[in-house]
């Protein structure tokens, strides 16, 4: 087990610098260079000439890229010109926001999949079956931004129960203080999110369901509702840990478009607004961030199925 942790840990490491490494490359590809792309096209070459200097861009190449992960290894993301403050103290502020949104949309995600998962096994190949197999594909393949226009045309604009935006102003918390405008963000994250779970949720219990020990639960006599909540359950959920880990970037990704639609001051309108803007420091410290979380999101879950499931063993 703990060979296996060091390898992925390796592995989260090497990940991680490859993005970085990619990162460095993309800003060096960026048309009229880094320096014009901060400053603006109306930047003077007087301008320019400074900034290269003082973010030591006339260096070689090599030693700009080991400044640059020396840099974000103790998170100097630089300073971001559209907000006039740096890009650290940014995230600081908007990523708590992003994660308060993100963790109540799966939290939600998993209470409504799982029974539904569970329900749908119940119901096997009967027409409730059916429908939420048709609905839970239905939410699958649509896109996020448009559940959450359709969400606020019906339950803003039509039937003015709930904010057409996000929690505004405040520090994180105040989402808390304003219930009502989570809702339709929340929702619109956690339907995708609904969807996939209560698929893979139906597929490991009906797979759980024909073990050998299920097999011998039932000919003991054990009553159904205990075979099925006891038993199978348990080992049922073992799948839905590993793919917590795994959709995290797709619930990060959600979480930009869910962000732009209701105007949700996160990360994901952060770095909508620093790519309008071309404002290339915090574009880069947000994803240097999101990386960061996605590869300790799957490195988490690899962990965690080891833990919950007693008869994995690593070699």
């Amino acid at each position: 087990m703990t060979g296996f942790i060091v390898r992925r840990i390796l592995q989260a490491v090497l990940v991680v610098l490859g993005v970085m490494a990619l990162m460095f490359l993309l800003v060096h590809l960026v048309p009229g260079g880094e320096a014009r792309a901060v400053l603006g096209p109306r930047a003077t070459a007087v301008a320019i000439k400074e900034f290269v200097k003082q973010n030591n861009l006339n260096l070689p190449i090599w030693d700009q890229f080991v400044r640059y992960v020396a840099n974000l290894a103790r998170m100097r993301l630089g300073r971001a010109p559209t907000y006039n403050q740096t890009v650290a103290s940014l995230i600081a502020l908007r990523l708590p926001r992003t994660l308060i949104l993100v963790g109540s949309a799966t939290l939600l995600a998993l209470i409504v999949a799982i029974p539904l998962g569970i329900y749908q096994v119940v119901r096997r190949n009967k027409p409730e079956d059916y429908v939420a197999t048709g609905l839970a594909f239905l939410g699958y393949s649509a896109p996020v931004f448009g559940i959450g226009i359709l969400l606020i045309l019906w339950f803003a604009v039509d039937l003015h129960l709930f904010s057409p935006e996000g929690p505004q102003g405040g520090g994180a918390l105040n989402a808390f203080s304003q219930p009502a405008a989570m809702v339709l963000p929340v929702v619109t994250l956690s339907v995708i999110t609904i969807a996939s779970f209560s698929r893979y949720m139906r597929s490991s219990m009906m797979e759980t369901m024909t073990e050998d020990f299920i097999r011998t639960a039932r000919a003991k006599g054990v009553q159904p509702r205990r075979v099925l909540y006891v038993h199978a359950l348990r080992n049922a959920l073992i799948p839905i840990v590993t793919l917590l880990g795994l959709t995290l970037p797709t619930i990060v990704s959600g979480a930009v478009l869910t962000e732009s639609v209701f105007n949700y001051p996160g990360m994901g309108l952060l770095a909508v607004d620093a790519a309008f803007r071309v404002d290339v420091p915090t574009l880069l410290g947000v994803t240097f961030v999101i990386t960061l979380a996605t590869v300790a999101g799957n490195l988490l879950a690899d962990v965690l199925y080891a833990v919950v499931d007693p008869r994995i063993r690593y070699g």
